[in-house]
């Protein structure tokens, strides 16, 4: 197995030759409150910018996916999950027109959803990729048209 130690995000331009080219691996994160609520954050940066959205990202090189996710979930949530606490969900595929850094190419994600249960306090959570964020009824959330339809897909089978 790679050493943890090695995982490394991208320079830039780099990242974005290797966006424009190849699908990139990520998790995101369904996160239920004991109200059975849905976590969502509204996006800051492209893709999927304006749109609320589940808390997520991707997994870098070398980096095994347990890790991953407990980065992930640290980074996203503030706190470290293990995925062992974490139901999975299935594999799904994000296409968007647009990229990290503009619209003049297409980001393609390969993405693995997990569901945790958490009750995490709003005010208390990063906002690098969220300005802002919510807990969200499932029903209000499905028939949302501010909810982006990626975030739709880990609850509603039929929509993917």
């Amino acid at each position: 197995m790679a050493d943890a130690n090695m995982a490394k995000k991208l320079p830039q331009e780099t990242f974005k030759t290797v966006v424009s080219s190849t699908p990139l691996v990520s998790i995101d994160l369904l996160v239920r409150n004991a109200s059975g609520e849905v976590l969502l954050g509204e996006r800051l940066n492209r893709p999927a910018q304006g749109f609320w959205f589940v808390p997520g990202g991707r997994i870098v090189k070398d980096e095994p996916l347990a890790r991953a996710f407990l980065r992930l979930t640290e980074e996203e949530l503030g706190v470290a999950v293990p995925m062992t606490q974490a139901e999975f969900l299935g594999p799904y595929e994000h296409f968007y027109t647009d990229n990290f850094s503009g619209e003049d190419f297409s980001t393609h994600y390969v993405v693995l959803g997990y569901a945790v249960e958490l009750d995490l306090d709003l005010a208390a959570l990063p906002n690098q990729q969220h300005g802002r964020y919510r807990w969200w009824q499932v029903d209000e959330l499905l028939a949302s048209p501010e909810v982006h339809k990626h975030s739709k897909w880990y609850l509603d089978a039929n929509a993917n």
